[in-house]
């Protein structure tokens, strides 16, 4: 019988908006004493969102925080560590140049007479790593010298020094290799035993059956399922509280190819690898199609792209256009080829924000503008500005400097970019990453006429609807490996995460729960 003294974190209604984005809408979470709640959500469901929130680093518009019984704001990373919250995100933020004590005690290091205690520190991040079980962990070794796994170690031994009450774990075994999750499922037992609640991220259902004792699911920043019994229930049922939307997509009409002959092939990729992120992948894109990669976050899809682009240097494979193999680990092989790239990270990655829109452009093709040193300015407008009315841009003022323009029109600038350059296979990151709904639309039907044109898209997209509704063809990565490649109409949004996330058709697991009503498993 679970009694209120139990419950060490409740949130109630908690909301958070951006920008154009309503991240967290009334979201709701109970997590008890002793207890690993598991979090389960699609890419983009808020779930980082949440975590921030609690862990002081955005401060919530409305809603109620009860923390240990009583109402609580943390407004800052300090004021949540010192209420007994602590964090370990996927990307560990240690320090590889200090030892594993003064990581654990970074920003509240024990003092003597004004100066730290360094014999104190040493012996309590040995007592820290004995209750943890790894006692062999020297505590004066340089972090940066530890192996992944031990990382981790002292990343909850940090916790641990400031006597954490709930512990938030993101995506936790993602840096460990596959016999390292036991060994975090034995230390995260240790710390429930001791009464320290957790927090579990995780994409991996299989996971979040061993190690978690309730589960709550969001999905496009909603709590579509509160408290459900990690174990008992069905993966089915799971992946539909996930997929239900409130998001409209709106796609255009796909070419009907079935009674006109094949087009080109136009990329071939054969055996492609990358050492650590993506392993064996071949894949090919024809002129006039769509093909989407789905897959998690880390699962090597923007990899692939970036590797294709030549932004990475294969460690294995290789690429083609038009039959022509390209030279490795070279962007400018790719776009003498025909290849462009808009990246996920287009502020940072693929635009000038304080240039005007018809410098950002002709960028990739710069020289062509350019005499005796100098650049005919005109010209370049002139350009520009044919390419930005073909792609509807608002407002059509090549003048403007880009970063007044909303983030729709922003990807509109990176894709007009190549098209100037005559491009032939266009890759897209996440194409839609950050744009509103209307503007989606759109940008979708900039994607599908460049396509009725002939150019050949490869893009990545976390929303699985994105990929089935836009794509010819789609392709399912998971853990760096291809698992499945389909046209889009013969996949379904359940059959996707199911590859993706639980991998139940692939290895067997908890079939039963994921057949359809009335079919054997």
């Amino acid at each position: 019988m679970t009694t209120t003294d139990d419950i060490v974190l409740k949130l109630t209604d908690v909301v958070k908006t951006f920008p154009g984005v309503r991240a967290l809408d009334g979201v709701q979470l109970e997590v008890r004493a002793g207890e690993v709640h598991c979090l389960l959500g699609q890419n983009g469901a808020g779930k980082s969102t949440l975590i921030k929130v609690l862990s002081g680093a955005h401060t919530p518009d409305s809603g109620e925080i009860m923390w240990l019984g009583q109402p609580a704001a943390f407004n800052s990373p300090q004021t949540a560590m010192k209420a007994g919250i602590a964090t370990i995100y996927q990307e560990l933020d240690l320090v590889d140049g200090l030892s594993v004590a003064e990581n654990m005690y970074l920003g509240h290091e024990p003092h003597s007479a004004g100066f730290v205690a360094r014999r104190t520190m040493r012996s309590g991040a040995a007592e820290i790593l004995a209750r943890l079980g790894h006692a062999e962990i020297p505590v004066g070794r340089e972090v940066g010298k530890l192996p992944a796994a031990a990382k981790q170690i002292v990343s909850m031994g940090r916790a641990l020094s400031r006597e954490a009450r709930l512990l938030i774990m993101d995506e936790p075994s993602a840096v460990l290799a596959h016999d390292e999750v036991q060994n975090l499922f034995r230390m995260v037992r240790a710390l429930t035993a001791q009464g320290i609640a957790v927090i579990y991220i995780s994409h991996r259902m299989e996971e979040i059956r061993e190690i978690g004792d309730r589960v709550t699911v969001l999905k496009d920043g909603r709590t579509t399922a509160a408290n459900l019994d990690a174990k008992a229930t069905p993966t089915r049922e799971l992946v539909s509280k996930m997929t239900g939307r409130t998001i409209e997509y709106v796609f255009p009409d796909k070419s009907d190819k079935s009674d006109k002959p094949a087009e080109e092939l136009l990329l071939s990729v054969d055996g492609l690898s990358l050492e650590g992120r993506f392993s064996d992948i071949s894949l090919n894109v024809h002129a006039g199609e769509i093909v989407g990669i789905t897959g998690l976050v880390g699962s090597g899809r923007s990899e692939v792209l970036e590797t294709i682009f030549g932004a990475r240097r294969a460690t294995a494979g290789t690429v083609a256009i038009g039959g022509k193999v390209l030279r490795k680990g070279s962007v400018n092989a790719a776009v003498k080829a025909g290849i462009g790239m808009a990246p996920e990270e287009r502020k940072s990655q693929a635009l000038l924000l304080g240039e005007p829109i018809y410098r950002n452009v002709t960028l990739a093709g710069f020289t062509r503008f350019a005499r005796a040193g100098f650049t005919d300015a005109g010209r370049e407008r002139s350009e520009a500005q044919k390419i930005t009315q073909g792609l509807d841009l608002r407002p059509n003022d090549v003048r403007r400097p880009v970063r007044t323009l909303s983030g729709g029109n922003q990807q509109k600038v990176v894709v007009g970019r190549w098209l100037l350059g005559g491009t032939r296979l266009l890759l897209l990151d996440e194409p839609t990453r950050g744009v509103d709904v209307g503007a989606r639309a759109e940008l979708y039907q900039v994607i599908r006429r460049l396509a009725d044109e002939g150019v050949g898209v490869l893009l990545v997209s976390s929303e699985v609807p994105e990929v089935l509704g836009l794509s010819d063809r789609v392709l399912v990565m998971r853990e760096g490996r291809l698992v499945r490649e389909a046209p889009a109409d013969e996949l379904d949004e359940d059959t996707v995460l199911d590859l993706v996330m639980a991998g139940s058709l692939l290895d067997g697991a908890d079939l039963a729960s994921t057949a359809p009503e009335g079919t054997a498993a």
